[in-house]
């Protein structure tokens, strides 16, 4: 029989608002990896193509404090798409910085400047920025109201891709607020645009099991498994719907191979030590 202090632990475990600690925070590494998920499947890139730019956001990883000032100075003597580009790189240094309060607003800056000049989807894509960057200062409700700008514009530049995304990040904001029905539905939405996306399939995962229907959960579980077969994040949470099912020893291998994965990890620390909690009880 599961142990009580393991039942709670498991219950309060990964979940679809979490964020993991990385490097690079975690908005900015999301946004390359969209970048580089679109670019594969054939969408468009949606950040324009500028050597000051890519210059200016690789000095703000590198020097942050100088990266800000590059982009102020840059800023005072630009027009139309290149000052949505100088906002960009700024507002890039500040959520480097932790201030995504600031960066959230300075996305914003940047989409409305010079519409009619700047692509539809950079449009999105700096919309839903802001959005990450306000989910991440904690301001919830405003995450939001900017993810309803983030969508219609996605949705009016037909870019199915940041649709999907920006359904996962409403996901992310229900789910903090509570919201779990809406948060399901929101999954749903980011499944069907993005139906090849372990992401989208693993975080499903876990709001079903949050939810107690575990059923529902290994399936979503499976599917996340079957695009992605060396994550420790899904591997990770693979153990934790087994255990809550009581399939103990499905848990103990789904344990052990994160560990194996990536030793080093914060996934595999975890994973340690729900099978030391499995072990002793």
């Amino acid at each position: 029989m599961l142990s009580a202090i393991l039942a709670v632990l498991l219950q309060v475990g990964p979940n679809p608002s979490a964020q993991p600690i990385t490097a690079v925070p975690v908005e900015l590494d999301e946004m390359r990896r969209r970048q580089r998920d679109q670019q594969q499947e054939g969408e468009s890139v949606i950040l324009p193509q500028s050597g000051k730019l890519d210059s200016c956001l690789e000095r703000a990883e590198a020097d942050t404090a100088a990266a800000r000032i590059e982009a102020e100075a840059w800023l005072a003597g630009a027009v139309g798409i290149t000052r949505s580009q100088a906002l960009q790189c700024r507002g890039y240094a500040e959520a480097n910085l932790g201030l995504w309060g600031d960066a959230a607003e300075t996305f914003l800056t940047a989409r409305g400047e010079d519409a009619a000049a700047t692509d539809p989807k950079y449009r999105a894509r700096l919309s839903a920025m802001a959005a990450n960057a306000l989910l991440t200062a904690g301001n919830t409700e405003r995450a939001l109201e900017v993810l309803d700008i983030a969508q219609a514009d996605a949705t009016n530049s037909g870019f199915t891709a940041l649709m999907g995304e920006i359904s996962i990040d409403r996901a992310r904001a229900l789910v903090a607020l509570g919201e779990n029905d809406q948060a399901a539905e929101a999954l749903s939405a980011a499944r069907s645009a993005l139906p090849y996306s372990a992401r989208a399939w693993l975080l499903s995962a876990t709001l079903a099991r949050r939810v107690g229907d575990l059923a529902t959960a290994q399936s979503f579980i499976e599917t996340a498994s079957s695009l992605e077969q060396r994550s420790a994040e899904i591997g990770l949470e693979a153990g934790v719907i087994a255990v809550l099912s009581g399939q103990d020893e499905a848990a103990r291998r789904s344990w052990q191979s994160v560990i194996d994965l990536a030793p080093q990890s914060a996934e595999a620390q975890t994973a340690g030590n729900y099978l030391r909690q499995l072990d002793n009880q």
